[in-house]
């Protein structure tokens, strides 16, 4: 991995990790923090050894306030483009990756920060953990492609026509967070969730990530095909043999 100043790279095992590196300005999402993490993100993706991508928060008040409005402002004066619109795509991109993704989301998921949480498959938080969907706030508009995924339609429209803080414990209950920990058990958490989907059998898990996503909106009856034509031609489960052998082999002991 070459060197980075906004982002902090890492690996465990198949576990990849990145941290976005500017706590001093709460992990603001500037130009150059953008065009590291999508660099390190896509790595890791196409990474054949990497089976699970972790995304965390550097210091302890926030995985990221949102966008660097500073340097917004100051690009905007040079009649430049603000880093989010340069990097759309890359949203694309995060939420329909290959590998399976985790937020370990260490405090505020504000603006940018909640988009980017949004388009992570899991989300793993604590009592800092708060979202704010704050595009209409500002003018602007975002997430209404990711949030009705994660939350109910009405609860999705309510977040991004209000931009209201979502508290820890409404976030675990709507569906924002998957679980809600102790503040030091977040990163540990993601990391033991990472462990658990890495040992299984990768093919699967992103076949699954592919289909899941890939079937959004399509009648029942259709996902229903899709999962057979996928088994039939792509995925190819393992013969039985082989998929249970550890049960196999404890039955031939008698246990």
């Amino acid at each position: 991995m070459p060197r980075y100043q906004a982002i902090k790279v890492e690996r465990d095992g198949q576990v990849g990790v990145i941290t976005l590196n500017r706590p001093e300005s709460l992990n603001a999402l500037s130009a150059q923090l953008f065009e590291e993490f999508y660099e390190a993100f896509d790595t890791l993706d196409a990474d054949d050894e990497t089976s699970v991508i972790v995304v965390t928060g550097a210091g302890d008040r926030a995985f990221s306030a949102g966008s660097d409005i500073k340097e917004m402002v100051r690009l905007a004066q040079e009649g430049l483009p603000a880093p989010a619109e340069r990097f759309t795509e890359h949203q694309w991109c995060l939420a329909n990756s290959r590998k399976p993704t985790i937020g370990a989301l260490n405090g505020l998921c504000y603006g940018g920060g909640a988009v980017m949480a949004s388009c992570l498959d899991l989300r793993v938080g604590c009592s800092k953990t708060r979202f704010r969907f704050l595009a209409v706030t500002y003018g602007r508009l975002n997430s209404t492609w990711t949030l009705p995924t994660l939350v109910t339609l009405p609860i999705a429209k309510e977040l991004l026509f209000t931009g209201r803080v979502v508290e820890p414990e409404e976030a675990r209950q709507i569906g924002l967070l998957n679980r809600l920990v102790e503040p030091e058990r977040v990163l540990p958490e993601a990391m033991e969730l990472a462990h658990t989907i890495a040992g299984n059998d990768q093919r699967m898990v992103e076949g699954a990530k592919r289909l899941l996503r890939e079937d959004i909106g399509a009648a029942w009856r259709l996902r229903f095909e899709s999962e057979k034509i996928a088994i039939r031609e792509t995925l190819k489960p393992n013969p039985v043999q082989e998929s249970f052998r550890d049960f196999i082999a404890r039955r031939g002991t008698g246990s």
